[in-house]
């Protein structure tokens, strides 16, 4: 297959007004990422170097084998990520340690690696396991688990744990210890974010509130460094020296015994940006009528990451806050990624002296904030009123996330799901339908005024066929058949069955013989093609002496025509 450059395409028709689009979507972008990169870096447990280089080479590497504009521009570090990055890395090495900061490399190197290899197998696919109520209990829970996880910089204390029971006691232990300025400055933050989050209540237009809160990040990030360099603070942590220059080039050092340990946390990492990802390029593919490629996709980010291990950064994804300006603005093609990771680098290296002032409460505090919009409890109410099955993944999956860990709760969250779909059809719903009077119709008997046919038992399957559900089939039919000793024929309507498989064809082989010795045949009707070509690579259709029609009512009329006849006289 040849391999088409998305970038050769870009530049193709590429004119002046795009470019100056392009232009000012990256400056945006800049002014949102730098203060996230830092954020999320501390999140991580990395130094803020860490959060600033995995913002401009997979930048670059995105814009060059990436295919969307929105991806490109919310591409970078992402709260999420940060999360599952720490509690990756908290078992094999202490915090801010050498050894930490490497074995970080090492993780985002299997996160590309991983991301590369799904795209040459052509894994887009796998995004489909994560349901939406998994997806949606495990970011509320891990919402919850970032906020925590600030508290202690808010308090200016030191506290470990990637999980709520490790959290908590550690940070009540701490109590006393609590720095006063660091608290100070922490609440305050917070209540200047919340702030600029709703100006428009207070009278400020609407446009300028919006773009107010885009950046209030930013802007905290500016007030508090400017704050405790003009009036240090005693007992305020700050991020310290930040290295200006270009970021390191080259393959972290490999350990193969981590490797192996890191592998697990990479795959869900990589997956989790995946879904994240692919669910911003298909909203914003939407929004302009177009398409995206899953496994193209797969290519960039596994791309992006890849460049993010090689210049010493973390994992990378798209940022559902930063695609935001791609969503509601006018970005036009992915060279806005070429364009943000020029700038970027000319931020790191002018901001670079100037971070060393930037308090980690500031930033605790911006995470905290960024982190209400991913909290949807309101989601969790929505599903469980309308499937309480699904509500009961949603909620296992957000308790598992805060009491066991994220990379466990995602897990424990996608085979909840997968069992629950296989206990749902395992008992697929099958409904005695009748013929509706004055039509060729049949609807269940249970719902409408039908006419049924004393020898002809009407059966629909309302799901596919597969080894759970294949023995519930036969006691169903055991069942109806023992209660209605005049019934001659028994015709099983297909239209919701997609698939049948050797043990549905092995349980429907025993249902017609048991049926013949009983003295009912058995006949299907309404079979989809690619079911019916299946049949027919079988043994079934010439051995299980019945019809198959292309419709109930060609069956009912072909067996008993009297019934057909009094539901003809009957007018709906």
């Amino acid at each position: 297959m040849h391999f088409k450059w998305p970038l050769l395409a870009t530049l193709r028709g590429y004119d002046r007004d795009q470019a100056g689009g392009d232009l000012l979507a990256a400056l945006l972008v800049c002014l949102l990422l730098v203060p996230q990169a830092l954020a999320y870096a501390q999140l991580a447990g990395l130094p803020a170097v860490v959060g600033l280089s995995a913002s401009i080479l997979p930048l670059l590497a995105y814009a060059l084998l990436g295919g969307s504009p929105g991806v490109a521009q919310a591409l970078g570090p992402v709260a999420i990520l940060a999360l599952m990055t720490a509690a990756a890395l908290a078992p094999v090495a202490a915090v801010g340690s050498a050894a930490y900061v490497a074995a970080a490399g090492l993780l985002t190197l299997l996160v590309g690696l991983s991301l590369l290899l799904m795209s040459l197998l052509r894994l887009g696919v796998l995004a489909n396991f994560l349901s939406h109520p998994v997806i949606s209990g495990f970011v509320s829970g891990a919402a919850i688990l970032i906020a925590a996880s600030q508290l202690k910089h808010l308090l200016g204390v030191q506290a470990a744990g990637v999980t709520l029971p490790q959290l908590l006691p550690a940070l009540l232990a701490q109590l006393p210890a609590v720095q006063g300025p660091s608290l100070g400055l922490g609440v305050a933050s917070l209540l200047l974010l919340l702030l600029l989050r709703h100006l428009a209540r207070f009278g400020v237009p609407v446009r300028l509130a919006a773009r107010l809160r885009q950046f209030s990040a930013l802007l905290l990030v500016i007030l508090a460094s400017l704050l405790v360099a003009l009036w240090p603070l005693a007992g305020v942590a700050v991020v310290g020296q930040v290295a200006a220059g270009l970021p390191p080039f080259g393959l972290p050092p490999l350990d193969w015994r981590l490797l192996r340990e890191l592998l697990p946390a990479a795959l869900l990492i990589a997956l989790v940006g995946f879904v994240e990802s692919v669910s911003i390029a298909q909203s914003l593919a939407t929004r302009k009528r177009q398409s995206i490629n899953p496994d193209r996709e797969l290519l960039g980010l596994g791309a992006a990451n890849l460049a993010a291990a090689c210049s010493g950064g973390m994992p990378v994804a798209a940022s559902f806050s930063r695609s935001a300006l791609a969503l509601h603005g006018s970005v036009a093609t992915p060279l806005v990624g070429l364009f943000a990771a020029v700038l970027m680098l000319a931020a790191v290296l002018g901001l670079a002296p100037l971070l060393r002032y930037l308090p980690q409460a500031a930033l605790a505090a911006s995470i905290m904030v960024a982190v209400l919009g991913l909290l949807d409890l309101q989601a969790l109410r929505r599903t469980w009123r309308y499937s309480r099955q699904d509500g009961a993944a949603q909620v296992a999956t957000l308790v598992a996330v805060l009491l066991l860990g994220v990379e466990t709760g995602i897990v424990l969250g996608v085979g909840l799901s997968l069992l629950l779909f296989l206990w749902r059809t395992s008992r697929p719903h099958i409904a005695l339908v009748g013929q509706v009077p004055g039509s060729q119709h049949f609807r269940n008997v249970e719902r409408y005024q039908v006419v049924q046919s004393p020898s002809v038992l009407s059966l629909r399957v309302d799901e596919s066929l597969y080894f759970p559900n294949a023995r519930y089939l036969e006691e169903r039919i055991g069942e109806l058949i023992a209660t209605r000793p005049l019934v001659r024929h028994l015709v099983l309507m297909c239209p919701g069955v997609n698939l049948i498989d050797a043990s549905a064809l092995d349980s429907l082989e025993a249902i017609a013989e048991r049926l013949l010795s009983a003295g009912v045949q058995l006949h299907l009707s309404e079979v989809k093609g690619p079911v019916m070509d299946q049949l027919k690579r079988s043994d079934f259709l010439g051995c299980f002496g019945g019809q198959v029609f292309v419709s109930q009512y060609e069956a009912l009329r072909a067996l008993d025509p009297a019934s057909v006849a009094q539901a003809a006289g009957h007018p709906a």
